[in-house]
């Protein structure tokens, strides 16, 4: 087993005190200086991993007890931070905040537990002094297993707040390890569904990313950091790997990428590939067909609803996805991808691959899932249990095919998503490394459909 690597969780009392602005700030300033960092993501967000790519030059990883099981969360740290200098990994919520009504599970201060790993606590001083002593104090001593490194202060306005801040932390018993002014140009736009993705914002991303990383190399001591990374504790686990390819040929799967499907796991492509796929990834907004000798095709999620008139347009794609599907070829559809393949969105035509509709709404549906397979399908045998991940502000009518493929437990019983020919194609994210079945069927399927 090889060394366990340095590492940090970059945590916050509460969301919106700055976690992406710090980590990835640390991701760009440890990967100026030369190091190799391991960029990795607390839950399910799909969106921060994009920026820590670009601040690091690393595929973003997600580390998701829930979906993943407790079990996996240092296996797939290991994977992914093989070969690193360093490896911050950006929490989820407030530090103790997890999946609703589970307790410790999902969150942060399980996720540090796990790795063996000590917290920077990133809290937003705005609009506190003294106060700051009894914040920290209280996180600090919460949860013994949790061992709280160091405070970054955030958001300080003047050289007096920040010696009012330092005189009542110095009683808390945790040092500050970074203060940060307010800065232009490190502000991420938001809509509906949290950040805008990096890869839909090409320069102004790349831009921030850098802003980030010089205003954390300005506030932050960058040698104690280090420091305390390298005291993380031993990981008594070996690396995840995905299973080994079962003897047969190898077949073209491709997957959806570009601004309108910018949600994927690192792992799922490992796994297609480790299971017999070549994985081409291709654009439906840019184009024309799919890729030569695609034998299978996956959607993940990302943001079809503001791409809606530009996927429309693609009419010879669409043709070409539609055609595909009806061949009985396996598609796997996630979310973004179940939009693209109904009747219509937003009353646009798509690839009307099911007979449905979807469009937006002002509700947000969010949460984990426990699911089960309610049809045999390209991806899973009726009766497969998976955990899942559901996070849009669209509907698609009917929810259900005349085979659905999910029946989900909470928060209410009900079917939902479609299971037709070779199509599985479902509101619910899935984390394939919990289940590696579920690529090896699909590359299966794409050999002989």
């Amino acid at each position: 087993m090889s060394p366990s690597v340095p590492r940090l969780v970059v945590a916050a009392p509460s969301s919106g005190s700055g976690k992406t602005t710090v980590a990835t700030g640390l991701m760009a300033a440890f990967a100026a200086r030369g190091l190799a960092v391991s960029p990795h993501k607390v839950g399910p967000d799909y969106i921060d991993p994009g920026y820590h790519a670009l601040a690091t030059g690393r595929v973003g990883r997600n580390l998701d007890a829930s979906l993943c099981g407790p079990e996996l969360i240092g296996p797939l740290f290991r994977h992914g931070a093989r070969g690193c200098d360093l490896a911050v990994v950006e929490g989820v919520m407030g530090l103790f905040d997890g999946a609703a009504g589970e307790g410790e599970l999902a969150s942060t201060a399980q996720v540090a537990q796990l790795l063996r790993a000590p917290v920077v606590l990133v809290v937003d001083a705005s609009s506190q002094s003294r106060s700051v002593a009894a914040l920290v104090h209280g996180f600090a001593s919460w949860d013994p297993r949790v061992r709280i490194g160091g405070v970054i202060l955030n958001k300080v306005a003047s050289d007096r707040h920040e010696e009012l801040l330092r005189e009542a932390l110095d009683s808390a018993g945790v040092p500050v390890l970074g203060v940060l002014r307010r800065a232009a140009g490190v502000d991420t736009p938001s809509r509906h569904l949290g950040l805008v993705p990096a890869a839909e914002r090409h320069t102004d991303a790349v831009e921030a990313v850098a802003a980030m990383g010089a205003q954390v190399e300005a506030g932050c001591d960058l040698d104690a950091l280090l420091a305390l990374a390298r005291g993380a504790g031993d990981l008594a686990c070996d690396a995840w790997e995905p299973p080994a390819a079962a003897p047969g040929g190898r077949t073209v799967v491709a997957v959806a990428g570009g601004p309108a499907f910018t949600f994927s796991y690192a792992e799922h492509a490992e796994l297609l590939t480790a299971a017999g796929a070549d994985v081409v990834p291709f654009d439906p907004l840019r184009d024309a067909c799919l890729p030569d000798g695609t034998a299978g095709l996956v959607i993940g999620g990302g943001f079809p609803e503001v791409y809606a008139a530009e996927l429309s347009a693609n009419e010879p794609l669409r043709k070409a996805v539609a055609d595909l599907a009806a061949s009985g070829a396996p598609v796997a559809a996630e979310c973004a991808g179940l939009l693209y393949l109904c009747r219509e969105l937003d009353g646009l035509p798509m690839c009307g691959v099911l007979d449905a509709t979807a469009r937006m709404t002002e509700r947000l549906t969010l949460g984990y899932r426990d699911a089960v397979a309610v049809s045999d399908s390209a991806l899973a045998a009726a009766g497969t249990r998976m955990r899942a991940h559901e996070f849009h502000r669209t509907v698609v009518e009917p929810g259900a095919g005349a085979a659905p493929a999910w029946g989900v437990r909470t928060p209410a019983r009900r079917v939902e998503g479609f299971v037709q020919g070779g199509v599985h194609a479902s509101y619910l994210h899935t984390h394939w490394a919990a289940a590696p079945g579920v690529a090896r069927r699909f590359v299966e399927r794409c050999r002989t459909s």
